[in-house]
């Protein structure tokens, strides 16, 4: 091992090798900045139609459509192999043996990968860290919600509740099969003796693990970070203001829609795609919402382009938001965001200076907070202002990359 040398192989796990949401990005994000750094990457990852090219693609799990879980013989193998691959762990062990890395930093590994890699990494000495995307040490369901609202019934490995409230995919057995995951290396400790440092892009997020039992000294708060050379000047002549992510009832759209219902001053563009989309859209046709627009899901140019024209972002989610790209992404364009007090937004949303916060669900907050920046153009420049210097001073490559090379030295030494 490499243990003095500035230059690393770091060996990088992520369920996906495509781009279809906030932490693939991040993944992906994570390896070019150390590559543009000098390291060799070697990744690790499931086979997939969607995936992108690479030079270890042979050591790639194969592909298993875990989409639906359905009581047969096959599927109950598919099954076992989501809490423990075996394959994964004979792959990534030939993977390791080929390459020699220094280090092994995992993103997304539940359910596909599965954390048996662990054990090989382990097993070959290589020291290993995590970026928690989400919640799922501690939430069988991955983000701590229940019905569409935050729940914490799993606390002290309570992890039957999930199977109880069919918290997965509203299936008992999707449910039982997460629930079995998150109890069976709880039991065996996999990452309390595998893993040497959790990386939490939120301080909420540090602080909710060390409240469900895990070491504080083993989590180093790490934020996500965002390219800020972009240019940012609207090239649109359309006044609106903005929605981006998913439309999930968790994600509070139906309580955005309803705050901005009378609103006539703007128009709101919603950005992305979900299971709730009829019923959002059955909903403003009913209240004959005219000033609002449902763009679909976008790809990331488009989403700039929408960014670059909008008025200010809202982000109305009702869950433990971690970090989400979407405040980084409107603050790089100097766009301020009103956003819900809850999980990890007001850590990036300082009310007044970035943006405006506002009650989780309160129609009443959301409105008035909508309507105070709709009335006042030159506050909405002050913010997108603050935005983009905090975006400079806080969220920029190389902060980040000065952060994970103190955090890899120390693993590694």
């Amino acid at each position: 091992m490499q243990k003095n040398s500035l230059i690393m192989k770091i060996l990088i796990a992520h369920n996906w090798y495509f781009v279809g949401g906030g932490a693939d990005r991040v993944f992906f994000e994570t390896a070019k900045l150390l590559e543009e750094h000098g390291h060799e990457v070697i990744p690790f990852s499931m086979k997939d139609s969607r995936n992108y090219d690479s030079v270890y693609k042979e050591y790639f799990v194969d592909e298993i459509d875990y989409s639906r879980i359905k009581p047969s013989p096959g599927n109950l193998k598919t099954a076992l192999n989501m809490i423990y691959s075996f394959e994964a762990k004979k792959k990534i062990d030939a993977l390791i043996q080929k390459t020699k890395p220094d280090i092994a930093h995992l993103h997304n590994i539940y359910g596909r990968l599965t954390p048996s890699i662990l054990y090989a990494t382990k097993k070959n000495k290589i020291p290993a860290v995590m970026t928690l995307h989400d919640y799922k040490l501690i939430c069988p369901a991955y983000d701590m919600t229940s019905n569409g609202k935050p729940c914490e019934r799993c606390k002290g490995g309570r992890f039957y509740n999930a199977f109880i409230r069919k918290c997965v995919k509203e299936s008992y057995l999707a449910s039982l099969v997460y629930a079995t995951e998150s109890f069976v290396h709880s039991l065996l400790r996999t990452y309390e003796k595998n893993i040497s440092y959790f990386i939490a892009p939120s301080l909420f997020l540090k602080n909710k693990m060390i409240e469900f039992g895990v070491p504080e000294k083993k989590i180093e708060y790490i934020p996500n970070f965002i390219n800020g050379k972009v240019d940012y000047s609207s090239n649109t002549k359309d006044d609106y203001f903005l929605y981006i992510g998913k439309l999930l009832h968790m994600k509070g759209v139906l309580t955005l829609l309803r705050a901005v219902k009378d609103i006539k001053k703007s128009n709101l563009y919603i950005a992305g795609d979900g299971e709730l989309r009829r019923e959002l859209e059955g909903y403003a046709k009913k209240n004959k919402m005219n000033n609002t627009k449902f763009l679909g899901h976008l790809g990331r140019e488009e989403i700039f382009k929408v960014l670059s024209g909008t008025r200010f972002v809202v982000l109305p989610t009702e869950c433990y938001e971690n970090a989400p790209l979407a405040v980084l992404e409107a603050f790089v364009f100097g766009k301020p965001v009103i956003g819900a007090n809850i999980g990890g937004i007001p850590e990036m949303v300082v009310d007044g200076e970035t943006g405006l916060l506002f009650e989780a669900g309160n129609v009443k907050d959301l409105r008035e907070k909508i309507d105070y920046l709709l009335s006042d153009p030159e506050r909405i420049s002050e913010m997108g202002k603050k935005a983009r210097d905090k975006i400079q001073k806080e969220y920029n490559p190389e902060l980040h990359y000065q952060r994970l090379m103190e955090l890899y030295k120390r693993v590694s030494s």
